[in-house]
């Protein structure tokens, strides 16, 4: 199993990000807040280094946050280089914890370069031709357990203006409590697929 290197890109908090909001503050630091597609209230601590900018915002904003705020609300920018941060990392609810933003990575050989990675459901990222075409004519048309029950197509980061299907396939199996244990045949179709055609996939832990 491949280990998860987050790069700080934010899509994640971004996207189902948006439907976590504020319900009360306890503390200038303490908060609870609501996952609004399964409503669940849970508290969070914020970092003491954004601590003054969300008491600020929440105080002028109030429950629900500020609309022109795209995302999380604890979503923060990241003070010490590129990219974003979580303020509340630590007690970061379960969702975010669990989220993979991908979810193989596909070697030439076990130990060689990583030559793609699989995002969404059964989307691949790749620079490499040969790769490319035998997930499109060998993989990309697999039957999925999650497109199975869902009508899902194709994944996409498109907007949408019905909420939670504008979002990807792979954040809307999250939100729908997919795990990565549901699709456990998929993965192994296609890893031994990729073996037969000279290629290692790693599914991301």
């Amino acid at each position: 199993m491949a280990k998860f290197d987050c790069d700080w890109c934010a899509k994640c908090c971004r996207s189902f990000g948006e439907f976590i909001k504020i319900e009360r503050q306890v503390t200038e630091r303490d908060y609870y807040c609501r996952y609004g597609i399964t409503n669940e209230i849970f508290p969070v601590h914020v970092d003491p280094q954004f601590a003054d900018e969300i008491d600020e915002e929440f105080a002028e904003c109030g429950p629900g946050g500020n609309p022109d705020h795209k995302g999380c609300i604890f979503m923060r920018r990241n003070p010490g280089g590129p990219g974003f941060v979580c303020a509340v990392y630590a007690t970061r609810p379960e969702i975010c914890r669990e989220f993979r933003c991908y979810r193989m990575l596909i070697h030439e050989h076990p130990k060689g370069e990583v030559r793609g990675r699989v995002i969404g459901i059964n989307e691949l990222k790749t620079q490499d031709e040969k790769l490319a075409a035998i997930w499109a004519e060998k993989i990309a048309h697999l039957p999925h357990p999650f497109i199975a029950h869902h009508g899902v197509d194709n994944h996409s980061h498109a907007q949408s203006p019905h909420p939670v299907h504008g979002h990807d396939t792979h954040i809307r199996a999250h939100i729908n409590g997919m795990n990565h244990g549901d699709d456990d045949e998929w993965v192994k179709n296609v890893i031994t697929i990729l073996a037969a055609h000279g290629y290692h996939g790693d599914p991301v832990e």
